[in-house]
């Protein structure tokens, strides 16, 4: 499959691109105690008030007993926080588990649903997903959604029907309206953590299979409007390169967003 080249003129929504505003997310993952995420937060802070002058929205996803912590030290500043997962139920006798409404009530203002780690570590099915997701529209908190496939699947050319799957089983049942709460994050699996990235024209590719496949079904105006992150072992030497793509919203980044001026440096590509 080729890529999906949008026509641009005068009367294009897709020249809506450019008024889409930037997401750079840090995902800690399982780092760090309350005093590293405290200071890891305080020098991100530090330096967005001292030297980022962009647009760019920027949130912190630290481990869930960090969050309230994070959130109030970040309190009335441009910065944002968000969870790493959330429960499939909204309440009840599921020891260990994190309902939606709880995540919102100590702070957060986003979740992330649909990691590859959840999804290969605890077998995360596409029924969990999106009644996670539900839990979460439903709490008001905003979803980034994850998809990506692995290097098999990418080997064996069904990197696009995968990505498709990923989409339709668990955001295609929402309505047109929810979608202005989600974002897309795609993170090819066999880029995370491995130090290879996806080249500038693949992250477009499926950025832009991505944006086609929402707009298919939900509308232009929805698909022009939705933010598609790539998350795949994004860095200070590539965030340049990847941002400047005309379907690539951001970034979801993890191992770089526990350096405060490695974050910063990449919020400042954006």
């Amino acid at each position: 499959m080729g890529y999906w080249t949008p026509v641009h003129d005068s009367h294009s929504p897709i020249q809506s691109f450019n008024m889409r505003t930037k997401i750079i997310a840090g995902n800690w993952k399982m780092n760090g105690d309350r005093e590293d995420a405290l200071s890891l937060a305080t020098e991100i802070m530090g330096i967005v008030a001292d030297e980022y002058m962009g647009e760019s929205e920027i949130i912190l996803f630290p481990p869930f007993v960090h969050i309230q912590g994070v959130a109030r030290l970040v309190e009335n500043t441009r910065i944002k926080v968000g969870a790493q997962d959330c429960s499939a139920h909204k309440q009840g006798a599921y020891t260990g588990e994190v309902a939606a409404s709880m995540l919102k009530s100590v702070g957060a203002n986003y979740v992330l649903i649909g990691h590859s780690e959840r999804r290969s570590y605890f077998n995360e099915s596409s029924a969990d997903l999106s009644a996670k997701i539900h839990q979460a529209l439903d709490a008001g908190l905003k979803v980034i959604y994850c998809v990506g496939e692995t290097l098999a699947q990418r080997q064996s050319g069904d990197h696009f029907e995968i990505i498709q799957s990923q989409l339709s089983e668990c955001l295609y049942h929402f309505s047109a309206d929810l979608m202005c709460h989600v974002v897309i994050a795609y993170e090819p699996v066999w880029a995370i953590g491995t130090g290879a990235t996806a080249t500038t024209d693949q992250a477009q590719e499926m950025h832009s299979f991505i944006r086609k496949s929402i707009s298919n079904h939900f509308g232009a105006d929805v698909a022009e409007t939705i933010r598609i992150l790539y998350g795949g072992s994004c860095n200070e030497n590539n965030a340049q390169s990847l941002f400047s793509m005309a379907d690539i919203d951001g970034g979801l980044i993890g191992g770089a967003s526990l350096k405060s001026r490695s974050f910063v440096n990449i919020l400042k590509c954006s």
